[in-house]
């Protein structure tokens, strides 16, 4: 066979996935016998709420349910999306034509990606930002422009030079806010803002709305379908992964312009069944039961960051508090910068005993930063931060180089991050990829 005959043009656009080097890493720690905190991947440690699963027991034991379902969604569930949607954000939705369920919304905003992006139309995405934001566009073949993200630059200043800039003019826009991993937040009136200007420039957006619930200090999450003439060029992701820490059952919905939803939906019934029925009668209980356990969910998360916040100042690493999400973007102290993100992040395994993810594999912007996500208890945070000033605090370079056996070499996955926060603030011009 001739190694022209293994040649995939499409995964040979995709970057080599960065945390791989550092899980690799981790997991030689491991065997090693280390006992390391893991604080990298954003994978709930918490059990789903009892009334959910208890309402997914029950209808598994139904024979009817075992059947195939529908792609878009049972008539029920994308009814509950509806009516939470309403209840939650005041926005009125047609359970038919503006809502459509999804195997969560990783699966769901790739999908519609696919769906109205064809090779070479251009779609714009925060830098750093979760890699299916931008990769998605990469996968259908079109051409991924970037927009820098931070708390030292005007978000919606660089969308606009990036949008001046680039050629042929961009079809679409993916932003989520609470904003991973930067923990970026925005009020109702940026989002009027993208709106207004994207719909003068024609440009569609998705916007991914993962962490919606979790939020702090007084902070809410706004809904983009709120603008005014959302539904005109916009539709939202959302997952019940984080507000019902539902993460493992894969579901989830996308909301919002009709012909948008309705391209997703046609191309869902060629891909897929949709979700386990059982998993989407159990959805329908997490949207329209009793929501104290959302709140709980929030608490837990809220407890960890400033166990986390507090023990990194403690140990002399200045970080700023998010506001939103789940995890804390952190800038490498400056003593530490020279290692760059994925050599800092092996630091950490070696001398703290714990894991994070390095800054580049959001984004070459997030070079220079990692990302804690707060998926353990507090006891192991505060583990965590214990090594973590032990390792800031040892005197030599040569000490601070990771000691552990390094596992094979692999390239670093392409892009990186931004910075601690807060506000939102990204690039002064459009960066290609």
């Amino acid at each position: 066979m001739t190694d022209s005959l293994f040649e995939f043009q499409r995964m040979n656009r995709l970057p080599p996935y960065v945390f791989a080097t550092v899980n690799e890493f981790k997991m030689a720690a491991r065997r090693a016998g280390s006992d390391i905190v893991d604080l990298g991947m954003g994978n709930p440690d918490l059990g789903t709420p009892r009334h959910i699963v208890d309402k997914l027991v029950e209808a598994a034991k139904k024979d009817t349910n075992h059947r195939y379902s529908a792609s878009k969604g049972i008539t029920k569930l994308r009814h509950a999306i509806a009516a939470w949607y309403a209840r939650r954000f005041g926005v009125e939705l047609d359970p038919d034509s503006e809502t459509v369920a999804t195997l969560g919304a990783k699966e769901g905003m790739a999908h519609l990606t696919l769906a109205t992006i064809t090779p070479g139309e251009v779609v714009l995405a925060p830098d750093p930002t979760y890699p299916i934001h931008s990769y998605a566009a990469v996968i259908a073949g079109g051409d991924l422009r970037n927009v820098p993200i931070g708390p030292d630059r005007d978000f919606f200043e660089d969308l606009q030079i990036a949008v001046r800039q680039t050629w042929p003019r961009p079809r679409m826009l993916v932003i989520s806010f609470p904003h991973n991993p930067t923990g970026a937040v925005v009020d109702q009136a940026f989002f009027e803002k993208i709106v207004s200007f994207c719909r003068d420039h024609k440009i569609l957006v998705i916007h991914d709305l993962a962490y919606a619930d979790l939020c702090f200090d007084g902070y809410r999450a706004p809904s983009i379908l709120q603008a005014k003439g959302a539904k005109d060029i916009a539709v939202e992701a959302f997952s019940l992964s984080k507000s019902y820490s539902m993460a493992g059952w894969r579901v989830g919905f996308i909301c919002g312009n009709p012909k948008m939803v309705g391209a997703l939906t046609r191309i869902k019934s060629y891909l897929d069944y949709g979700a386990f029925q059982p998993i989407q009668i159990a959805a329908i209980i997490a949207l329209n039961g009793p929501q104290d356990c959302v709140e709980e969910i929030r608490s837990t998360y809220l407890e960890r960051r400033d166990v986390l916040v507090d023990g990194l100042l403690k140990a002399g690493w200045q970080v700023t508090p998010p506001k939103g999400g789940m995890f804390l973007w952190a800038r490498i102290p400056d003593e530490f910068q020279s290692l760059g993100s994925v050599e800092f992040s092996k630091m950490l395994i070696s001398n703290a005993n714990v894991a994070v993810s390095p800054g580049l594999g959001f984004g070459s912007g997030g070079e220079g930063y990692v990302r804690f996500a707060m998926v353990e208890n507090v006891q192991r945070i505060k583990q965590a931060t214990r090594g973590i000033k032990k390792a800031l605090s040892l005197p030599s370079k040569a000490e601070r180089k990771p000691r552990a056996k390094r596992p094979a070499a692999q390239k670093p996955a392409g892009s990186a991050a931004s910075p601690e926060g807060e506000a939102l603030k990204p690039s002064k011009a459009a960066e290609s990829r």
